[in-house]
């Protein structure tokens, strides 16, 4: 995937450009070469929801909703798969996909979608949420470094944030985090594993009350949030569709026409982006499923639930009751490291999506590379200084994840049902799914809206 552009020069990756046109790579090796979105996705990703909200979860309810986070991380990649999907089909990404939705309001220059609007609205909560991943950081580095408030320390590294998506050169230290996320997963597996060889080992009996379905009510805010704020959420999933067509899948594929070549060349690259979801679909599961243990197995035990400003305190005990106390140093420095390659990742992503947003609206024109490039850098400013100014109002990640993570968690069934309208009415149908693949992202949707119905019965009842 291509950096920042710095020049004005460079040409539009959001363009299909028959001269870029390339047959998707066969082969194990030759494909994992053009792997890549999954991975930026999976630093947004492993972050604020495992670290903070899945471990939160455990430390409520305990086992009984380990059944809740496999649904989480399991459900929703069909649907980032088939978002994807369709913007090879059409090179269209995320929002300009959801302007197709039938029901149009007025917008500033053109009606659009509702989605549109309500996907603008859902920032608010979603700039909330962003302050408590920031507070996360600032917590961390307070920890090591006391000599400053964590409120200041957030601030700062909302500075460096918006100074890396501005100079182009975060990719680099976003495939570094993308490693140290990846290592600090593992060794979260490992504390896990490690668990069993102390006072909170788990049984088999833990395991099998985590999987009968039981759904506290006391933990609905916490269950919600974990479910809003783990796996692929709504956002990341529209999000993959910029990182798609960075890394070239729909471009390469080519502009769609009635030939076979096009066809051929669209299934090779779908073939391709499977492989991508998989591979993130792996990384997440072992990082959702282990923090979750750890916060049943450690936290919920010791009676200890991440709160306010001790929260990265509190849920380094995942750590020093299983490695030692010598593991303060390294759950501190992994904390960091995940939760600011969120920051970066989520930046760079929620970046490009106001860029689209604002085509749709007609505030610019979205085939003017530049006009988009001018709105992404005036976001990556904005929204840094937004999101830590909410944490040195609130200063409780948890609470402000918790609001973001349940909007979040309501938004999904949307995206979901959006995906299976433009699957049908625009999904050029010569790369349609199979029926297998209906099924599970009927099957998925259904889910979704099965279990918000159950939560409002459960919440009135």
């Amino acid at each position: 995937m291509s950096d920042e552009p710095r020049t004005q020069t460079q040409p539009d990756p959001y363009a299909r450009d028959p001269k870029d046109v390339r047959d998707a790579p066969v082969g194990l090796w030759n494909t994992v070469k053009f792997l890549g979105p999954g991975l930026i996705l999976v630093g947004s990703v492993v972050g604020s929801g495992e670290i903070i909200l899945t471990t939160t979860l455990g430390a409520t309810v305990g086992f009984v909703m380990l059944w809740w986070m496999l649904i989480s991380c399991w459900g929703k990649s069909i649907v980032q798969a088939e978002l994807a999907r369709y913007t090879l089909s059409s090179g269209e990404t995320a929002l300009s996909a959801f302007n197709r939705l039938p029901g149009k309001l007025p917008g500033p220059h053109r009606k659009v979608s509702w989605f549109i609007w309500l996907w603008l609205l859902n920032h608010i909560p979603g700039l909330l949420g962003g302050g408590g991943i920031y507070g996360g950081v600032g917590q961390a580095i307070h920890m090591m470094l006391p000599f400053l408030e964590s409120k200041w320390w957030t601030i700062i590294f909302a500075a460096v944030a918006a100074v890396l998506i501005l100079s182009g050169t975060y990719r680099f230290l976003e495939k570094l985090m993308t490693v140290m996320v990846v290592t600090f997963t593992f060794i979260t597996l490992a504390c896990a594993i490690l668990l069993q060889f102390t006072e909170f080992a788990i049984t088999w009996a833990d395991v099998r009350a985590g999987l009968q379905f039981q759904f506290p009510v006391f933990a609905i805010a916490a269950a919600l949030a974990a479910y809003g704020g783990t796996g692929v959420t709504s956002g990341e999933s529209m999000a993959y569709t910029y990182w798609c067509v960075e890394k070239g899948y729909a471009r390469f594929a080519g502009p769609t026409d009635d030939s076979e070549g096009w066809v051929r060349r669209a299934r090779g690259w779908i073939r391709v982006m499977h492989a991508d979801v998989v591979l993130t679909l792996i990384i997440l599961s072992f990082a959702t499923v282990p923090f979750y243990m750890l916060g049943a197995g450690v936290l919920h035990r010791m009676g200890r639930i991440p709160d306010g400003l001790e929260t990265i305190s509190i849920l380094s005990n995942m750590f020093t009751q299983t490695l030692g106390v010598w593991a303060w140093w390294l759950f501190m420095f992994g904390a960091f490291f995940v939760l600011f390659s969120t920051v970066v990742s989520g930046l760079g992503g929620g970046a490009r999506m106001m860029a689209d947003c604002m085509g749709v609206l007609g505030v610019i024109d979205p085939t003017n590379y530049k006009a988009r490039l001018r709105v992404l850098r005036i976001w990556a400013v904005v929204a840094p200084v937004i999101m830590s100014l909410c944490y040195f109002v609130v200063q409780n990640p948890v609470w402000m994840l918790t609001i973001s993570g349940t909007i979040g968690a309501m938004m999904m069934p949307i995206v979901a049902g959006g995906t299976i309208y433009l699957r049908y009415t625009h999904t050029d149908q010569r790369i349609a799914p199979t029926w297998k693949a209906d099924l599970i992202l009927w099957s998925c949707f259904l889910i979704m809206i099965t279990l918000a119905g159950y939560i409002i019965f459960r919440i009135f009842a």
